[in-house]
């Protein structure tokens, strides 16, 4: 269990104009979201089947909840951890343009996760995903995109603020690009979480770069799947990675914070590197992985954007608890009342 406490702590809003601001916070946030990027809403599956490639594996040594299915002769289904392939088959399968994409509730259980401020075994994120042209897949396409998603953050956090006056705007104008690598130039004795930090208070709000693939001093600076993430490909930077994660500076835990892992996904030269890169190659005969090498799958930008993480954001919270409904440990429920913190 690892937990922070801000000094002298003491919730801006009660419980019961938390739960208000929640509710507006999410309804704002993907109406403009979807109006921003050209999004359709679509429902979206708790559980997919095992073996089919199509649940994401994140970092690699997470551990998907799963359970037998009667009807299917007890074949094992898994909790979805993202839905970043699932997104994908479904462009196609909707038939959805160039220029257009959909977003979804995705809701998830991740039982391996380290319970902490901002860690629950309960996941909520947008998961949205855009069909994009072969010459879209570029470094400045990508920026133009975090642009684009930078803008509905801002425009939330004012919102926020004109109907909460407690919780005023922290966010700067812009938001800093800036790959890993230069991160490890410039902090080569600090771990990458400790880079995260010193960059987001720096700037603010940075789009760190290049995450997944192996760096020029031989560390990962976080762990990527291989088959959804473009972490591999030279960009125009000179550095490589077409994919990154928007961090914030948050004044209330006094670390960096993630709101959003996102990228433009791998054609099929580079899932062909990087299953090699991994050695993960046998994923080639899963069903998500013949469909992109066999062209039948579109080519897309997307990522996940943190429900609960967003709403810890702006409602200037301290724990995560604070704004969804989980499972805690009561020596933890304790800890955080003795602090002023009340865990829905």
């Amino acid at each position: 269990m690892n937990l922070y406490f801000p000094e002298n702590y003491k919730p801006l809003l009660d419980l019961k104009n938390t739960e208000k601001a929640i509710k507006f916070v999410k309804d704002f946030f993907q109406e403009n979201l979807s109006a921003e990027l050209r999004l359709r809403r679509v429902t979206a599956p708790l559980f997919v089947l095992k073996g089919t490639g199509v649940n994401d594996d994140l970092n690699g040594v997470e551990r998907p909840v799963s359970f037998p299915v009667k009807e299917f002769d007890d074949q094992e289904a898994e909790v979805v951890q993202s839905l970043a392939k699932w997104k994908r088959m479904m462009l196609a399968k909707y038939g959805i343009p160039v220029g257009y994409g959909i977003y979804t509730d995705m809701n998830a259980i991740r039982a391996d996760e380290e319970l902490s401020n901002i860690h629950s075994l309960y996941v909520d994120q947008w998961d949205w995903e855009k069909v994009i042209t072969s010459d879209q897949r570029t470094l400045d396409f990508l920026k133009k995109v975090v642009r684009q998603i930078y803008s509905v953050l801002l425009r939330t956090e004012f919102m926020v603020y004109e109907n909460y006056p407690k919780l005023k705007p922290s966010l700067p104008d812009e938001i800093t690009f800036i790959h890993a690598e230069e991160l490890a130039e410039r902090y080569p004795d600090l771990t990458s979480k400790e880079r995260e930090d010193e960059a987001a208070k720096a700037y603010g709000a940075v789009f760190i770069i290049g995450i997944g693939g192996t760096m020029a001093n031989g560390e990962v600076h976080d762990g990527r799947a291989p088959d959804y993430d473009d972490w591999s490909s030279s960009n125009s930077d000179g550095y490589k990675g077409l994919n990154g994660d928007i961090i914030v500076w948050n004044s209330i835990l006094n670390r960096s914070f993630e709101l959003s892992s996102m990228g433009i996904r791998v054609d099929k030269k580079a899932l062909e590197k990087q299953l090699k890169l991994t050695g993960t190659e046998e994923r080639k005969q899963l069903l998500f992985h013949k469909k992109l090498l066999k062209g039948e799958l579109p080519l897309s930008i997307g990522g996940g954007i943190g429900q609960s993480r967003l709403c810890m954001y702006f409602l200037r919270k301290a724990h995560i608890g604070e704004v969804q409904a989980s499972l805690w440990p009561e020596d933890m429920v304790q800890q955080c009342a003795d602090h002023n913190i009340v865990l829905v």
